[in-house]
């Protein structure tokens, strides 16, 4: 079992930033990627950004990319998003996730076996 636990959200202005973590604890050592998703409401979870546990290799949605980096401390069992020049649409419940298997694209939102509880980002006008 994997457990994970996601901060760092809020109410921000368009322009502004925010740097989101996700703590995970138990078996961690079996993770192979983590992802950072979101969900807005009336849409599908989607990928935001992916970075393999031995932070060998990164992926970003289009969406996101030039704006958002991912990366992590593995000697805190921690993965951090930030997310720089937020914009409106990138209003959604973020969830960090992981998963063990190392087949598959990185993206596939039902790969992912481990999800935390999720953090509200929301971006003003």
């Amino acid at each position: 079992q994997v457990h994970l636990v996601e901060s760092g959200g809020g109410a921000v202005q368009a322009g502004a930033f925010l740097r989101l973590s996700c703590v995970a604890s138990g078996r961690t050592f079996r993770s192979y990627v983590m992802g950072w998703f979101r969900q807005a409401p009336g849409k599908e979870r989607e990928i935001v950004a992916a970075i393999l546990w031995n932070g060998e290799s990164t992926y970003y949605a289009d969406s996101v990319k030039g704006r958002f980096t991912i990366s992590r401390d593995s000697a805190k069992n921690t993965v951090y998003l930030q997310m720089n020049s937020l914009k409106p649409e990138d209003t959604a419940v973020y969830y960090c996730a992981t998963r063990q298997e190392r087949t598959g694209h990185v993206g596939e939102v039902n790969s992912y076996n481990y999800w935390g509880q999720g953090t509200q980002v929301t971006v003003s006008s």
